[in-house]
């Protein structure tokens, strides 16, 4: 039985780890820059625990099998300790106080949690909410706001993924707007209401600026991944004025735009299909490019690049997947083709994940 349980901690911790370190293996490298990533401290104690249970399996006579639970485990854990401890330097760099009991007590992000939540608008009878995380501000002072969607492939996971960095930008004087959007199902796309919905979002914090310390004139509009990808394309369609709500009037667009890793063209997702994009694609358009083309093209932020597009920051780690650094810079070299963008970059704190940051003119 101990063996048992030895060779599934081995098989689990050795695929987080691989995943983590090459993450072109399929599956695997969608789950293990997330776990390893986020979980690292946790993952070496599990293989801690295998390194354990490998011994004892070796020590009980099966003598192959124990030491390959062994070896296994311990390049595990050392796997984990390597990202943790690069983690733990970075944050030691940056200033910032690590509190080894929030670690491991804390599986979220600690005190990360929004000042108000809001309702901003309601579709097909759902209420679509927005948290807030506000900067403190002197006495008739208005920060700047970004209004943030988050990922999920257009069908999953909602505003509370955000909490971290909302919290984070808020700490740095920036209010952060989490919103929920309508999220796809089959039988159910959303390639026409998700738009609409980050358009009634962008209303609402320019309605209600005054009462947040909002500067109305540096709002922002930005997202992660399938997030990114909305809102980049609803930004871009109202500033060329391809867009406009279906509810009350339409907003002024955004001072600025931001992505992260986003997906830039939603025909690309399908052909590519990594991780679940083309899943992603078909579900938000209700179907494949054959089947719609327009409605393709039409939530495509490739589709809308024009000079004089508002600033764009394009942010994208040196290894990731499916939203990788050459589109992301073809992207960027399709802006530059117009006058619409200039070049920034600059290293994260680990030294093995570079970003490039596209900067918009």
């Amino acid at each position: 039985m101990l063996a048992l349980f030895g060779s599934v901690v081995a098989f689990l911790t050795a695929t987080i780890m691989l995943g983590a370190y090459f993450p072109s293996i399929p599956k695997a490298g969608v789950i293990g820059p997330v776990l390893g990533g986020q979980y690292p401290f946790h993952v070496a104690l599990l293989a801690l625990a295998g390194v354990l249970l490998g011994a004892v399996t070796w020590h009980s006579g099966l003598l192959r099998w124990g030491r390959l639970l062994t070896a296994v485990t311990a390049l595990s854990t050392v796997a984990a300790l390597a990202i943790g401890c690069i983690q733990f330097t970075a944050a030691q760099k940056a200033g910032t106080t690590v509190s080894f009991a929030e670690v491991f007590t804390q599986l979220a992000n600690p005190d990360a949690t929004p000042d108000t939540t809001q309702v901003y608008a309601t579709r097909d009878g759902q209420a679509l909410g927005a948290d807030l995380y506000l900067p403190e501000r002197g006495r008739n002072t208005k920060v700047p706001a970004i209004i943030l969607a988050h990922a999920g492939g257009f069908h999953t996971f909602d505003k509370s993924d955000l909490r971290g960095t909302g919290r984070w930008l808020a700490d740095h004087g920036v209010a952060t707007v989490a919103v929920d959007y309508s999220l796809a199902a089959p039988g159910r796309s959303t390639w026409n209401t998700a738009p609409q919905d980050l358009l009634s979002a962008l209303r609402w914090v320019e309605d209600h600026a005054d009462t947040y310390g909002i500067d109305p004139s540096r709002i922002s509009m930005g997202g992660m991944s399938a997030g990114g990808t909305l809102a980049m394309n609803t930004a871009y369609r109202l500033h060329n004025g391809t867009i406009h709500a279906t509810e009350g009037p339409t907003p002024k667009p955004p001072a600025s735009v931001v992505g992260f890793y986003p997906g830039t063209d939603v025909t690309q997702m399908w052909e590519e299909d990594v991780a679940g994009t083309r899943n992603a694609a078909e579900l938000f358009t209700g179907g494949t490019p054959a089947q719609y083309p327009q409605r393709y093209r039409e939530v495509s932020p490739t589709t809308d690049i024009r000079k004089g597009l508002p600033p764009t920051l394009l942010v994208v780690g040196d290894r990731d997947r499916s939203a990788r650094p050459e589109t992301i810079k073809s992207f960027a070299a399709s802006l530059h083709a117009v006058g619409s963008w200039r070049p920034r970059s600059r290293n994260s704190p680990s030294q093995s994940t570079p970003l490039t940051t596209p900067m918009a003119a």
